[in-house]
């Protein structure tokens, strides 16, 4: 299945900003990376290749192999699973064609419920719970915009063992330098960044489209950030999950050494219209909390905003 000798080959489902990053960080240290892509980011990515952009740091792939049929992909060592959680059912069922007895696909969705969701699909041997470390926006059909240091990915096994095949990938990863993060413990790495996007994706939609900037430094909404990742945190610890007793002092320093304009990619896909992760993010918060015997007053309420503004877009559109 490898493509150089000795060399993983890759298959990237969903060509947007991890997948272009990431892959095209892959493509361009020379590794056999193949985009499962579609409409015009894939005739883009056919015609003129992959472009990412970070001011002193750009990169193109000027020859791509991407296509929109997964038999066409073929059997890989190791599938990057990018899409978004909405998208996240498609891209399981296409997987078959690209998967073999040995393949592990790596879930990188933001949330905690896609390892699950995608082992019941493929069996949970070959899935490798990950997550990722990246500012990056999709701009344009295979145009990516990377802001900040070199993106990170981390993964492990289901029980956060460190295989052969991990250690693989890390290191091909390191080949194209990103910064292979090595969690000790994967669903505690997954928690832990639920904590932080979740409360400040989902008040900066409810907000029209406050940055994180903004979100931070008003008292008010400071609160509501600090008690819903109070409330996430609770409902892991609730779960099992064993997240540290400062997790909630990390995700606030977190929060505030990040660059002020940033923005999620749930408030921007909620204010544009376009299909969100709502459910997997906010709703996730809930659902997870009844699960765990909790509350979470800050989510639910911040999700029944959300949800009718959804469902009125969606009629008015």
């Amino acid at each position: 299945m490898t493509g150089e000798p000795g060399g993983p080959s890759i298959a990237v489902v969903g060509a947007g900003a991890v997948g272009g990053y990431f892959g095209g960080r892959l493509a361009a240290a020379g590794h056999d990376v193949r985009f499962l892509a579609r409409g015009e980011n894939l005739a883009a990515l056919r015609r003129k290749g992959l472009r990412v952009a970070n001011g002193s740091s750009d990169f193109s792939v000027p020859e791509v192999r991407a296509s929109d049929d997964p038999g066409e992909i073929g059997e890989v060592d190791f599938v990057l699973l990018c899409v978004k959680t909405s998208q996240l059912p498609a891209a399981i069922d296409a997987l078959g064609p690209m998967v073999g007895d040995d393949t592990a696909v790596v879930t990188l969705q933001n949330g905690v419920e896609a390892p699950e969701q995608v082992a019941a699909g493929i069996g949970r041997s070959r899935v490798l719970p990950g997550t990722v470390r990246v500012v990056a926006t999709l701009v344009g059909p295979g145009e990516v915009e990377h802001l900040g240091g070199p993106g990170g990915m981390g993964f492990t096994e289901w029980d956060s063992s460190v295989s052969a095949r991990v250690t693989r990938l890390r290191e091909a990863l390191g080949d194209a330098s990103v910064t292979a993060m090595e969690p000790a413990d994967i669903w505690t790495a997954l928690w832990s960044k639920f904590m932080l996007v979740v409360p400040v994706g989902t008040l900066g939609a409810a907000t029209g489209g406050a940055t994180i900037g903004e979100l931070r430094s008003r008292a008010g909404t400071r609160r509501m950030l600090i008690a819903g990742m109070r409330e996430i945190y609770e409902t892991a610890t609730g779960l099992g999950i064993a997240l540290p007793q400062d997790a909630l002092e990390t995700a606030t320093g977190l929060m505030d050494r990040q660059h002020p304009d940033v923005t999620s990619s749930l408030q921007r896909d909620i204010l544009a219209g376009r299909p969100s992760e709502l459910e997997a993010w906010t709703g996730a918060a809930v659902r997870l909390a009844e699960r765990a015997g909790r509350t979470a007053p800050v989510h639910e309420m911040l999700y029944e905003l959300l949800a009718t503004r959804v469902a009125r877009t969606a009629k008015t559109g």
